[in-house]
């Protein structure tokens, strides 16, 4: 937990998936925090897996999804190859370029997810190899979010204190996220 999330307001469930959402992405753009241009495309992991390959994933991912929710038409050969695509920067995918296409992905699913009358309005997901697809409430889809976003911050810390040691703490309060802590009424 680098970040508190603050309680939804009453009933509010799509605020409180929305904020969990946001926070796990935010782990995502500090680690990149700093970073050179370079910094960022180094795969200093034994992943293979570059920042700026890990922020591109998860913004071509969540679009992606988003589509998916929207009823969007699905060709499993040209999105497994936008999958595949998705952990290499292209020459102009800059960290610049990659977090604003982040945060219009962000809105887009906030404000998707905001003008939903229910989270449990479903869409259809199609059957690939590893699942058969089916209906899915837009609240199972966010929960999905959540947790790949989570599994990607992870590694985006591990790769980031490969760089240069800095962890998900430091770059808290590096960042201002966080106010550093006052440690001493642990004494």
């Amino acid at each position: 937990m680098p970040v508190p999330v603050a309680p939804e307001a009453p009933g509010d469930e799509r605020g409180a998936l929305l904020a969990y959402l946001e926070a796990q992405r935010g782990g995502i753009r500090r680690a990149l925090h700093g970073l050179t241009e370079e910094q960022a495309r180094s795969r200093p992991s034994a992943s293979g897996l570059s920042l700026a390959g890990v922020l591109k994933h998860v913004a071509v991912g969540e679009r992606d999804w988003l589509r998916t929710m929207r009823g969007e038409p699905f060709d499993l050969r040209g999105q497994t190859k936008v999958w595949e695509d998705s952990f290499v920067p292209g020459e102009g995918e800059t960290v610049a370029y990659l977090l604003a296409l982040y945060e219009r992905v962000a809105r887009e699913t906030e404000e998707a997810v905001r003008a939903l009358p229910s989270l449990d309005v479903t869409f259809t997901t199609p059957r690939v190899p590893w699942d058969e697809g089916g209906e899915r409430s837009w609240r199972w889809a966010l929960l999905h979010l959540i947790e790949e976003t989570a599994r990607h911050a992870g590694h985006a810390d591990v790769v980031r204190e490969s760089i240069d040691g800095k962890g998900a703490f430091d770059l808290v309060f590096e960042t201002g996220a966080l106010p550093e802590p006052d440690w001493s009424v642990l004494e």
